[in-house]
């Protein structure tokens, strides 16, 4: 089953380094080191925070508090001055003695700025010059409401679009792509829960309600070993945990949609619940129209969390998320889709260096079809059950070490048709269940080799096992797609016989190894070099007809013929603060490239497909860019200015002389290659009433494939397209713009209201959401037809809490 000189390499690694750490540990108590740790959270709520600095001036040594608001440094004995400095928050000066291990909880008041003066990150930039991550950006919440979106809904997923390195498959669309990935190598985590859809409405919202986020943090290279299982990205999202002071409610009511969140003590303090709640209406103003009264498209969504402080070592937590979409076109169509998820999370201190996070994970994506018009329904979906136990172990101010493991078990559903009635002719069908096992361990450190360099290094060791009860079909030397010399064309192979695997049999196995690396090297106080590796293995498959994530595309666990996905990508990168840090500048290359990336045969048939295998062919993938991102971080006036360049590439080459490839074997654009990605944002705080903020947006057009020529077939004009992705679509851009208004009068009163009015594509750009070709029944001319999804949007949404 396992390698076992695999399995021992893991190990050994391991046992090597906490044997490390445990002899650098003992070495430092006998130079009389002690130990000051503490959890750190908002004075208002209790609410822990995330990614305070913890800064020690006579050592000029520093930390962070982790997911759960725990911080622990090591520290020769003596009596220190500790700095602590938090985004939005006033700034604590703490004089400590240390002759024992110490414990320093502590409570942070809010600021008066409110995160207006701040609003890329939440972590002192200065510390960023030193630390080896890179390929991270972290947006606040705060920042995200600031941003005007369409139809006047924040959007967490819509404000990574400003991000460099970040696109979209077009307007509408739903997902996002990092660094010319698809938008299926993206790992998306809510409460550590996989989110195998992100959208609302096919893309015009995310399922992120902005109300309950706590932390937002996406990895686009440089990735900790603790993720896995995705080859472009980690998008690492915390909800809030809720207040255990007192009750408090915060919502906001827009022109399609509204939303509520109710949090407050469940024992004062030490234990919380959080409620909230989304859902829009448009389609209730459709059945004022005749035309339109049979038709829906609305969603609505539901986070939770429950959690509570057992004593001072430890926390449970209850958290949870469940949401659905229902579009519906009269009676003859709709589509149900949504996510559901559920996490029980146990945090224990075994000791002042000592953290560890127990996690029992439950992950499930719906999507189903109500097909009337030809009688029957689909249903399909992808589960997933997972535990992780993850430990932090802070052995010295500049040694720390993370540890852990995770084991997945998923059952996917590819397909359950049924007869919508009596009178359908369609009979009941079962495609085949599909079951994997996916395990992980892993191992990383934190180190600080000297005042100038700094590293992270880790392996994450994967493992995959496609499970029995599954019939899996036979063919002619392993060949699920043959090539047809005569035509020049790929065809289906027709098995020669099945075999089922029972239960408890293993289909196929895989395990890979998956080192990362990042340093840092500090050239001044403000500037430094980094640089990373990381190596990411996906076992999952998106089968799907179309650039982005949509309800009818269907997850597939790797097997005989399917294989995973392993991306290896290295960047460097120049980082710089000007002006005592109210400007900074971050520069990266990368490349990237991805062995086993799928490839649709011309013609395939994905919907209902019993074997996905004789449609697909293993290819690889490349891309590489230059992102420049420029910030100024303070004033009245601030934002950033990002800018890409970079490219995206497939090739398929053809397995034998003979073959020809995907056309015909070259390297091609992928759908995800953007060369061009500009994105400007800015907010001004005129006063304590107004603020205001815009965004512009260019990107080069997306690949497609247009026809080249035609020819007559019985009297019927055929299109003859060219070579896949050769055309584009014209460029895209749109810029956006909001005022928010808050009444004076909130300063006295508990309920406080703002008035935000916001215009999406203010110059009314007709951006191409396709364009299609065909004949013009009246003059016999060809003609192409371009279909535009959003003009000028005008809104206003009203925010409240109390």
């Amino acid at each position: 089953m396992l390698n076992k000189k695999t399995f021992t390499l893991i190990l050994f690694l391991a046992f090597s380094v906490t044997t490390f750490a445990q002899n650098k540990s003992d070495r430092e108590q006998s130079k009389q080191k002690f130990t000051l740790s503490g959890i750190i959270s908002d004075n208002k709520n209790n609410e822990t925070l995330i990614g305070v600095n913890i800064y020690i001036p006579e050592t000029q040594s520093s930390i962070n508090t982790n997911q759960y608001g725990f911080y622990s440094i090591t520290l020769p004995k003596g009596s220190y001055t500790v700095l602590i400095s938090y985004i939005g928050f006033k700034n604590i000066t703490k004089k400590v003695t240390l002759d024992k291990n110490t414990k320093l909880n502590l409570n942070l008041t809010d600021s008066q700025e409110e995160l207006d003066e701040v609003i890329v990150t939440g972590t002192n930039t200065s510390i960023l010059i030193r630390k080896p991550e890179m390929s991270v950006n972290k947006l606040s919440i705060s920042s995200i409401k600031k941003m005007p979106v369409v139809l006047g809904e924040v959007d967490v997923i819509k404000s990574l679009l400003l991000l460099p390195g970040v696109t979209n498959a077009g307007e509408g669309a739903s997902g996002f792509n990092v660094r010319g990935g698809g938008a299926d190598q993206n790992l998306i985590l809510l409460d550590e829960a996989t989110i195998f859809n992100s959208s609302h409405v096919f893309g015009f919202f995310s399922v992120f309600n902005p109300d309950a986020i706590k932390d937002l943090k996406l990895y686009k290279g440089g990735i900790p070993a603790n993720f896995g299982g995705r080859a472009s990205s980690v998008l690492d999202i915390y909800q809030k945990d809720g207040s255990s002071k007192s009750f408090h409610a915060n919502g906001g009511i827009g022109l399609i949609a509204s939303r509520i969140l109710l949090e407050g003590p469940l024992v004062k303090n030490k234990g919380s619940f959080l409620i909230g709640g989304r859902s829009s209406y448009a389609h209730l103003f459709l059945k004022l129209s005749e035309d339109q009264k049979d038709n829906s498209a609305y969603f609505y969504d539901l986070n939770t969390k429950l959690s509570y402080k057992l004593n001072e070592n430890n926390n449970l937590y209850l958290s949870g998320y469940f949401g659905r979409d229902v579009f519906a076109i009269s009676k003859s169509f709709s589509n149900t889709y949504g996510n559901a998820t559920l996490n029980l999370r146990w945090n224990h201190l075994f000791s002042d260096k000592l953290f560890s996070n127990l996690s029992l994970i439950y992950s499930d994506y719906y999507y189903g079809l109500d097909l009337d018009f030809v009688g029957f329904k689909w249903d399909s979906g992808i589960k997933n059950y997972n535990i992780k136990y993850d430990f932090k172990n802070y052995i010295s101010d500049k040694f720390k070490l993370n540890y852990g493991m995770n084991a997945i078990y998923y059952s996917f559903n590819p397909g359950t048709i049924k007869p919508s009635d009596v009178s359908s002719g369609i009979n009941f069908d079962q495609l085949d269940k599909k079951y994997a096992f996916e395990p992980a361990l892993y191992v990383s450190a934190e180190q600080e080799l000297s005042k100038k360099v700094a590293i992270t290094y880790g392996l994450r060791y994967s493992m995959f096992y496609r499970l029995g009860q599954s019939t899996v079909n036979i063919y002619t030397n392993d060949n699920p797609v043959i090539f047809n010399t005569d035509l020049q064309i790929y065809q289906k192979a027709t098995p020669t016989g099945t075999e089922f695997y029972n239960k408890n049999k293993i289909i196929q196995n895989f395990n890979n190894l998956e080192p990362r690396l990042a340093v840092s090297y500090q050239l001044t106080d403000d500037t430094s070099v980094k640089g990373s590796y990381n190596r990411m293995v996906q076992y999952l498959q998106l089968i799907s007809n179309t650039s982005s994530p949509t309800p009818l595309d269907v997850w597939m666990p790797s097997d005989n013929f399917i294989k995973p996905q392993i991306a290896d990508q290295v960047a460097l990168g120049y980082f710089k603060n000007f002006n005592k840090d109210m400007y900074s500048l971050e520069v990266e290359t990368y490349y990237k490239k991805i062995k086993n990336r799928l490839d649709y045969i011309d013609g395939a048939d994905l919907i209902a497909n019993k074997a996905i295998e004789q449609i697909v062919l293993n290819g690889q993938m490349r891309s590489y860019g230059l992102e420049i991102m420029l910030r100024k971080n303070e004033g009245k006036f601030n934002g950033w200015i990002s800018y890409t360049l970079s490219k995206s590439e497939q090739q398929t080459p053809g397995r034998t002389a003979e073959e020809l490839g995907i056309n015909n074997g070259a390297w091609y654009n992928s759908v995800y290659d953007k060369t061009h990605n500009l994105a400007v944002t800015g907010a001004y705080k005129k006063s304590e009433k107004w603020s205001f903020g815009a965004n512009f947006v260019l990107q080069t057009g997306q690949p497609v494939t247009y026809p080249n020529s035609q020819y007559y077939y019985s009297g019927i004009v055929v299109p003859s397209y060219g070579l896949r992705n050769e055309n584009r679509l014209p460029t895209y851009h749109h810029l956006d713009v909001s005022a928010t208004l808050t009444p004076t009068k909130n300063q006295d009163r508990n309920w406080k209201g703002e008035w935000v009015f916001s215009i999406y594509n203010l110059y009314n750009r007709k951006n191409a959401a396709s364009i299609n070709f065909r004949q013009n029944s009246d003059t016999g001319t060809n003609e192409a037809i371009k279909t535009s999804i959003f003009g000028m949007v005008p809104a206003v949404s009203y925010n409240f809490k109390f």
